[in-house]
């Protein structure tokens, strides 16, 4: 397909290559779970639904990417531990991070009914995601210990301040009487105060949940005379460890000694600003244009299982514009966005502090609430057809040091909006109408300029591509439109009449926004600074 003059802003874009020997880990977590966790009434201090929602999302994560080997989770984190030798997105840490916690995010939605059968889920939840590297098995090592530490102090410490507070004190006098003690002290509170010896609650609340896959035997098929026929199948096993770190442990499983690798000494001491170190962190430049792409993964099967409409499913397209508008009310500092496809771009505010223009929170955060976002509207778009499986979604931050190379940016996606489109009009119609093969449409088509392409639809299918839907050929934008409202007031000495008020919304049009008329048309965005040619 021809390339257009805006790909020049490509050049932009960062590498963040996690270089080989470092070992790779996801790490996920809870954005704002506390509100999510009262909205929602869970269980406190611990929540067994809770947690077996969060495995079973952390499993289905092992079972979709084999280059998954391992995983530790707690409360609502969950990390992700890579085989040494993975290579998977050319191991760029902006892809992993993003596509994680993209899945586990529509995962989790999907099996929201499988554990809360008789509560609805009120809003999508999301998670943040984050790389660390790992530059030696000994860091891994460390890292374990450090998780594994913070969710027995944790939950330790939950355990009582809601013994207390179930016991009749506030929340703020139960904090008030732990401040300050030590681990003894609390069991002995619990123990004393509750009969509860915190040994004897269940392991998977003080030790958390590892999760990795081990070999097992399994009947694949029936012999003629009855007998089973066994393969060795890699499942995904769920165990509950005293001590994860442990060179025993970690040793006495062949799998992850031969994709990780295994410990020689037992952690004597944790140190978690070690750790800290080796997160793999990119801060974005200041007073610098943001923007998160993000896109489909593997969406081309995608809409083959769901059966979508060729050349554009008309459907599909207002879900993903209705998921970017929930996106631009959630997170307050995007203020314009365009999509297409399977892809969409949110533009952050120059000015923009959110998470401090930490790309990993930025990106995660976007990607994951669009993803949860998604499954929660489905059926609202397509009420007669089944989520067979959780889509996902894949991201980047880039920063742009002008507003001429951000128009650029945005004229580059709908270029290829128009490329894309007008290529896929063609090929379906010669697929649909003219009964040839997908490899003889493609054969057919290449090479073909736009002029050719367009000749090609009015000659052979009396089709004037101009005159198709503008979402279909320009893409679609949102953003914030301010508006006024009139509001009556009873007459008074003092005020007679109505009065304005100033509000706004998040609207969705389709046009071109390479000219700038579009940019002067619209006021409203210039006065969030988003700049005019």
């Amino acid at each position: 397909m021809a390339n257009s003059k805006y790909e020049y802003v490509k050049s932009f874009e960062v590498e963040d290559e996690v270089m080989l020997p470092n070992l790779i880990v996801v790490r996920i977590d809870g954005r704002d779970f506390r509100r999510f966790s009262e909205v929602h009434e869970f269980e406190k201090p611990d929540d067994g639904r809770v947690l077996n929602l969060m495995n079973a999302c952390a499993t289905a994560v092992l079972e979709e990417y084999p280059d998954i080997v391992f995983s530790y989770g707690f409360s609502d984190e969950y990390s992700f531990f890579f085989k040494k030798t993975s290579k998977f997105y050319q191991r760029r840490a902006s892809k992993l991070l993003s596509l994680i916690v993209s899945f586990f995010s529509s995962v989790y939605v999907m099996k929201w009914k499988e554990f809360f059968l008789e509560k609805e889920l009120k809003y999508p939840p999301s998670f943040h995601s984050r790389v660390i590297c790992c530059a030696s098995k000994e860091v891994l090592q460390a890292y374990l210990a450090w998780r594994q530490n913070d969710c027995h102090l944790n939950n330790l410490h939950d355990t009582c301040l809601w013994m207390l507070i179930k016991g009749g004190e506030s929340e703020r006098e139960a904090q008030k009487l732990l401040k300050g003690t030590q681990k003894q002290h609390k069991n002995e509170l619990l123990f004393q105060k509750f009969h509860i010896n915190y040994k004897n609650l269940p392991a998977m609340y003080r030790q958390g949940s590892c999760i990795f896959k081990t070999e097992v035997e399994e009947n694949v098929k029936y012999n003629e005379n009855g007998t089973p026929v066994k393969r060795l199948r890699r499942k995904a096993r769920i165990v509950h460890s005293e001590n994860i770190a442990g060179k025993n442990f970690w040793n006495e499983h062949l799998s992850l000694l031969k994709e990780v690798g295994g410990f020689t000494e037992d952690v004597e001491k944790i140190k978690p600003e070690f750790v800290r170190s080796f997160q793999f962190e990119n801060k974005l430049m200041p007073s610098t244009w943001i923007v998160i792409r993000i896109d489909g993964c593997h969406f081309h099967r995608f809409s083959e299982v769901h059966e979508f409409e060729k050349p554009n499913d008309k459907q599909a397209l207002n879900l993903m514009n209705s998921c970017a508008v929930a996106v631009l009310e959630e997170i307050q500092d995007i203020i314009f966005t365009y999509g297409v496809s399977d892809e969409y771009s949110f533009v952050l505010k120059k000015d923009s502090q959110f998470y401090q223009r930490r790309a990993s929170e930025i990106v995660s955060v976007t990607v994951s609430f669009f993803s949860s976002m998604y499954v929660m509207k489905w059926k609202e778009f397509f009420p007669q057809k089944e989520l067979k499986y959780p889509p996902s979604f894949d991201g980047r931050v880039v920063c742009y040091p002008s507003s001429k190379i951000l128009l650029d940016y945005l004229a580059w996606r709908q270029v290829d909006c128009h490329i894309n489109n007008q290529y896929n009009t063609c090929f379906w119609m010669l697929v649909k109408k003219k009964g040839k093969s997908k490899s003889e449409a493609q054969h057919y088509l290449k090479g073909t300029q736009a002029k050719e392409k367009n000749e090609l639809l009015i000659k052979e299918f009396g089709i004037d591509y101009n005159e198709l839907e503008i979402m279909f050929r320009q893409g679609s934008l949102a953003f914030w439109q301010k508006f006024c409202v009139q509001e009556d007031k009873n007459m008074t000495h003092e005020s007679k009449g109505s009065v304005q008020n100033s509000h706004k919304k998040v609207i969705v049009e389709h046009c071109d926004i390479i000219k700038p008329n579009f940019w002067e048309a619209h006021p409203s965005i210039l006065d969030e600074n988003l700049p005019i040619l």
